[in-house]
């Protein structure tokens, strides 16, 4: 339903990252999921087109990489719409922790019980991710011994509560997030 009706949107979008530099609409990148199985995340294309390196698996801070479109579109959590598609398929849910690359995935093992999301608490709490590993001396380090059990311990909190209301909930200040408010 919701792909429904955000697909005017979606095809503005779509049109404005092919138009502002060249490459493929979509990001495509291995996450894992539920039980440990990877899959191809979908999020609208915010960094120049290259192929994948091999290197940090993070963005950080005002990555030169990041397009016009792709600013505004971090900036809003609208690249994130296309994972409706992943919804679809039953990779992902609405609600429920982010999905990891598999080089982060050992430290949260124990969230794999659970189909990943859209959204959760954590998304929400360091929604300003990239600025804080950008003023961290070793970005990677930060996310993996700071960032990382800190999302890790509000996605354990959110899923020993989790439910139809406390999802409810989540959606109702995701929204507000991506309306600015």
């Amino acid at each position: 339903m919701g792909l429904l009706l955000l697909a005017p949107l979606l095809l503005a979008v779509a049109a404005w990252v092919r138009l502002d530099s060249p490459g493929p609409v979509f990001f495509r990148q291995e996450r894992v999921g539920r039980h440990g199985r990877p899959f191809r995340i979908h999020k609208f294309r915010t960094m120049a087109h290259a192929p994948q390196a091999a290197g940090l698996a993070l963005t950080v801070g005002a990555d030169p990489r990041i397009t016009r479109a792709g600013t505004w579109l971090r900036r809003t959590r609208v690249d994130e719409l296309p994972q409706l598609i992943d919804v679809l398929q039953g990779t992902m849910s609405l609600v429920g922790p982010r999905p990891e690359v598999p080089r982060y995935v050992a430290a949260c093992e124990r969230l794999l019980a659970v189909r990943p999301g859209i959204t959760d608490p954590a998304s929400l709490a360091f929604r300003d991710e990239g600025e804080r590993l950008a003023r961290a001396a070793d970005p990677e380090r930060e996310y993996l011994e700071v960032l990382l059990p800190q999302k890790l311990r509000l996605s354990a909190e959110y899923l020993a509560q989790a439910g139809p209301l406390s999802d409810l909930g989540v959606l109702w200040r995701s929204l507000r997030v991506l309306l600015g408010r």
